[in-house]
């Protein structure tokens, strides 16, 4: 396959993509969940198989005047409600309300103050950043003995514009569901992100390998033509890999409890923009940015 030849074609489709996720973003930004701004969570287990409809429960609190009460059923027994922060008391008045007229039992309640989720959302923001930063020096690091005809450190400026795809695609995904569906983004997100980081840079590193040891083995053919052949040699491999995963998630996604769908689908998206991302950009953007530079050679030896 002549993947480097249509190169244009997959930066454009990535650009629609990349473009439509930094465009939901800009408008909608991302709905936090009660780990990043703070609130409580109480999750209530009907036992009797007598789970009233969510707008049952919502009037039957409504004396309460819980702020920012979301309510959401977990598979045929249970629900979760989510609310501002309260202290025990009324966590207490809430559970005595559902037993009046069911039978309820009480599973888990968590509370976390607004400080506490403001440090989670700072600390998730650099953990995210000291990955990519931490990526892009060790893929420098690794190809420090390959200078020609690129420079070690160009290697590792491909990651990072690989990765940037990677995140700012599911990013975008969930800006969109966070405003139409109201899904919002806790602890598990930031995990799911950090996984499709490791994938993507994994599926990245194997296809900068290949072409490492091309360089050694076809001195006579140029850059972008050994390029293709080592992302034509990796091909294989990269599909294959990445659609045992999916396949394995997707059967996760369908079967799994309700409270896993939304980080599976992170991951689902994620690894599958990585896997694009590691064949379609990473390599290419490795021949755009070598032609370039041997343009603007020829145009300073010309001058």
């Amino acid at each position: 396959m002549n993947i480097i030849g249509h190169r244009k074609i997959y930066y454009a489709i990535s650009g629609i993509f990349v473009a439509a996720a930094v465009i939901a973003l800009a408008m909608w930004g991302l709905r936090l969940g009660i780990d990043f701004k703070g609130g409580s969570t109480l999750e209530i287990s009907y036992p009797n198989h007598d789970r009233p409809e969510t707008g049952q429960i919502a009037d039957s609190l409504k004396p309460l005047n819980l702020s920012d009460l979301r309510i959401s059923p977990v598979g045929a027994d249970e629900v979760n409600l989510r609310f501002k922060e309260t202290d025990e008391a009324v966590h207490q008045q809430i559970v005595a309300i559902l037993q009046t007229n069911n039978a309820v039992e009480e599973k888990q309640f968590s509370s976390i103050g607004p400080t506490i989720g403001a440090e989670l959302k700072q600390k998730s923001l650099q953990a995210i950043i000291l990955v990519l930063l931490g990526i892009s020096l060790y893929i420098a690091w690794a190809f420090r003995k390959v200078s020609q005809p690129l420079s070690s450190w160009r290697y590792g400026a491909a990651t990072l514009a690989a990765l940037f795809h990677d995140l700012i695609i599911p990013l975008g995904l969930f800006a969109f569901l966070g405003h139409f569906s109201g899904v919002e983004i806790g602890s598990d997100f930031i995990v799911a992100l950090l996984v499709i980081l490791g994938f993507s840079v994994h599926d990245t590193i194997v296809v900068f390998d290949r072409i490492r040891e091309n360089l050694k083995r076809y001195s006579s053919l140029d850059f972008a033509s050994l390029v293709n052949k080592s992302v034509n040699e990796t091909f294989v491999r990269s599909v294959n890999t990445s659609f045992t995963v999916l396949l394995t998630l997707f059967a996760l996604y369908l079967f799994g409890g309700a409270s896993l769908k939304y980080f599976i689908l992170a991951l689902m998206v994620g690894i599958f923009s990585g896997t694009y991302s590691s064949i379609f950009i990473a390599s290419p953007i490795l021949v755009s940015w070598h032609r370039f530079l041997s343009g603007r050679s020829a145009i300073g030896k010309r001058g």
